[in-house]
């Protein structure tokens, strides 16, 4: 055929599963767990707020956010989540998967893993690839936020006040989530390298993205599509769900009128 040394990707991801659970057990596909956890609530929480914030300024006078407005919300919202939680949480957890998979790891756990890098590279040693992290970030709330908010106008039409189903809402959370991961899989690509361990390799983000290119192809900006799409899909239709559900509790507690 046309690309005669492509592999099956999902051959790749279900060899790298299985190779994983051999060599490490069924445990060994929750490395990271805890860094991940301690990220997500925090990443959510100020993503979806930073999000509410700017989008109860950028309502018309009927209540509405066009698709536009949500895109820049959701730029918005993923920068603030890049500066304050993602870089310094990612970083840690991009060193701390490495340090675990190291012939002698030297961190103990979570807190101990935090402390040492800390402690040996200071507060910006939890802050590499700000650059790249704002910009995957930023653009990635902005695709899922313009998507949902896209999609939540088109399924309410003319009544604003029409109330979405959250099956409806995990539906179009996954198409959202989908479109962030075509739009953005190469700055999490910039973004990962920018953070690990080769990281003196690059000068900086530009730099990163150019020798990828030249010595890779552009083929190495997708790696890791397939797997990253049933994960992130089912992530973003998980956390609207969730979101959407939280809203409505909390709008008949305090009525917002």
């Amino acid at each position: 055929g046309k690309f005669p040394h492509r592999h099956n990707l999902t051959e790749d991801w279900m060899d790298c599963v299985s190779q994983t659970v051999r060599h490490h057990g069924a445990k060994g596909l929750y490395r990271g767990l805890s860094s991940l956890l301690y990220g997500s609530i925090p990443k959510s929480a100020v993503r979806f707020g930073v999000f509410e914030i700017l989008s109860n300024q950028m309502r018309d006078e009927a209540g509405k956010l066009d698709s536009t407005r949500g895109l820049v919300c959701g730029l918005g919202a993923g920068v603030i989540e890049a500066v304050l939680v993602v870089c310094p949480m990612e970083t840690i957890k991009v060193k701390f998967i490495h340090d675990q998979t190291s012939a002698n790891p030297k961190y103990r756990g979570f807190f101990h893993g935090v402390r040492e890098i800390v402690r040996t590279q200071g507060i910006r040693g939890t802050y590499q690839g700000l650059t790249a992290t704002v910009l995957k970030q930023g653009s990635n709330q902005a695709i899922r936020f313009f998507v949902m908010t896209s999609l939540r106008n088109w399924y309410k039409g003319d009544d604003p006040n029409k109330s979405i189903n959250p099956i409806v809402t995990g539906a179009f959370g996954a198409i959202a989530g989908a479109a962030s991961v075509f739009g953005n899989t190469p700055l999490d690509v910039i973004k990962t390298r920018m953070q690990g361990l080769e990281a003196h390799k690059y000068k900086n983000t530009v730099d990163c993205a150019t020798k990828i290119m030249r010595q890779e192809g552009p083929a190495a900006f997708y790696k890791g599509t397939v797997p990253r799409l049933g994960r992130v899909c089912l992530d973003v239709a998980i956390v609207f769900i969730i979101y959407e559900e939280v809203v409505k509790i909390l709008n008949k507690v305090w009525k917002t009128e």
